[in-house]
């Protein structure tokens, strides 16, 4: 395979599938059934702006029906294509199996840049973008559950959820027809942090397994560990935060679209977010080199790779040079099938995608059971769990004043100890468990089988077998 015939985004997700299900003992037909794309529905609306009538055309993907709803991000973007759309689509099916988050794959967007309308202009283009896909049941609590993607946030689904409400007046589950929303709109705790702190909790559970740690050719902790991010978005900047301010990794490299800064002693993500959001971009920020040419820094020496922005970010052209032994991959397909290949020769250990990522969509099916049953995490049980836990303390206060300067309790314990779970802690323990278990489960069939030799592979055994599993209760 050569740069020239580099695969598209949608012929990497079906070459990977392709050598998946080689491994696998699966009928023809069900095979066929889990490949292809159920449905795309392709609309083309206008809105009076400015003066005239602009014409907008949009996608709503649906992949596989084998659970319902079906659940996937809205994009907004000038390169969103039908490929595209139903690629990430084919995805969702097998990142929501994967970690077990009872959906089946969707996948939505549309051609715009949000950057070229004011925020009046962008609520009127999606609500009737919402209007166009709610009236055919593909935005709807029960069938099909968009959230957020690239170009697209809190603001956007509230306008969704609330268009959605207009239409379906009396259904009193409709602020699950989306998820992603702000909190005072049916959202949930850790929803915007959720895909980055996925990255973070993936990336922790791989550095407990010393086998793991050994393949990609390191050794030790997170902690110290040289770390380059392309795409400084919401999830890149969370992800690198945690890492940072949690697990003591060191950012040498921030990639972003006006160029790239580099410091080999590390840089500090909240004063580049803050230097992003008062500037627009990276240039000029004091603290650490930068060059114009920011994919040469993809190419740095680093112990750990984020791409956390756009597809095939390494390809065919620069995966010989790509130094990171460890790549994770925050964005959906930043690496592509030709790549993959290549650094897969070189020993590089990827965590893919279809995992990766998943703290996004395992946070939104949190979001959409807590609307489903009107009511916040934690607010039955919190302060019955702080009352078991003063009894505990109280116990502690009297053994510590009878045994005096023997024993007393460290500092902090009380105030640590008595706190119960409030929405936040459960959404993050919730998504830490998910994260663990799936890990698991791929592992074990990477160290098991000498057949896969990746984990990518086997992520894509385990879903794939999963979603069969589901077609066979079916009767089909």
């Amino acid at each position: 395979m050569s740069v020239a015939n580099e695969p598209s985004f949608r012929e990497s997700v079906d070459l990977m599938f392709n050598r998946a299900v080689a491994l696998m003992d699966l009928p023809p037909g069900l095979e066929e059934k889990i490949r292809v794309c159920n449905a795309t529905y392709t609309v083309r609306f206008g809105v009076r702006l400015r003066g005239q009538i602009h014409t907008f055309t949009g996608y709503r993907s649906v992949h596989s029906e084998h659970m319902e709803p079906v659940k996937g991000g809205i994009r907004y973007a000038l390169a969103v294509n039908q490929d595209e759309v139903e690629a990430l689509a084919a995805l969702m099916t097998y990142k929501c199996a994967l970690v077990e988050a009872p959906f089946g794959g969707s996948k939505g967007g549309l051609c715009i840049d949000p950057r070229e309308w004011d925020a009046h202009e962008m609520e009127l283009i999606t609500r009737r973008f919402t209007y166009e896909l709610a009236k055919r049941d593909l935005i709807h609590p029960s069938q099909n559950v968009p959230a957020p993607d690239m170009g697209t946030g809190e603001r956007e689904m509230a306008w969704i959820a609330d268009q959605y409400k207009r239409m379906n007046t009396t259904d009193i589950n409709s602020r699950a027809c989306v998820t992603g929303k702000p909190i005072n709109a049916g959202g949930i705790q850790g929803r915007t942090e959720a895909t980055g702190r996925g990255v973070q909790y993936a990336l922790q559970e791989f550095f407990r397994h010393p086998e793991d740690i050994k393949k990609a050719g390191l050794k030790g902790t997170l902690a110290g560990k040289r770390v380059i991010v392309q795409g400084l978005g919401n999830v890149g900047y969370h992800g690198a935060k945690f890492l940072q301010e949690e697990d003591g990794c060191v950012i040498t490299g921030i990639i972003e679209r006006d160029g790239a800064l580099f410091n080999p002693d590390g840089i500090n993500v909240e004063a580049v977010k803050a230097w992003i959001t008062k500037h627009g971009g990276i240039t000029g920020f004091p603290d650490a080199t930068h060059t114009a040419e920011g994919a040469a820094v993809l190419e740095e020496e680093c112990d750990i790779l984020i791409p956390a922005a756009l597809e095939g970010v390494i390809n065919m052209g620069n995966a010989a040079r790509i130094k990171a032994p460890l790549i994770i991959e925050a964005a959906n397909g930043p690496v592509t099938a030709g790549a993959d290949e290549v650094l897969r020769k070189k020993g590089c250990v990827i965590i893919p995608d279809m995992y990766a990522n998943a703290g996004g969509v395992t946070v939104s099916y949190f979001e959409w059971v807590k609307n489903l049953s009107h009511i916040r995490f934690g607010r039955l049980g919190r302060r019955q769990e702080e009352a078991r836990h003063q009894l505990i303390v109280d116990e502690l206060h009297k053994l510590d004043e009878h045994l005096g300067d023997k024993w007393s309790m460290s500092p902090g314990f009380k105030q640590k100890y008595l706190r119960g779970a409030g929405e936040l802690e459960l959404v993050r323990s919730g998504l830490d468990d998910t994260m663990r278990v799936a890990y698991q489960q791929i592992r074990e069939v990477w160290h098991a089988r000498d057949d896969v030799e990746d984990l990518r592979t086997a992520a894509y055994l385990v879903s794939i077998g999963k979603v069969a599993d589901s077609y066979r209760a079916l009767g089909l």
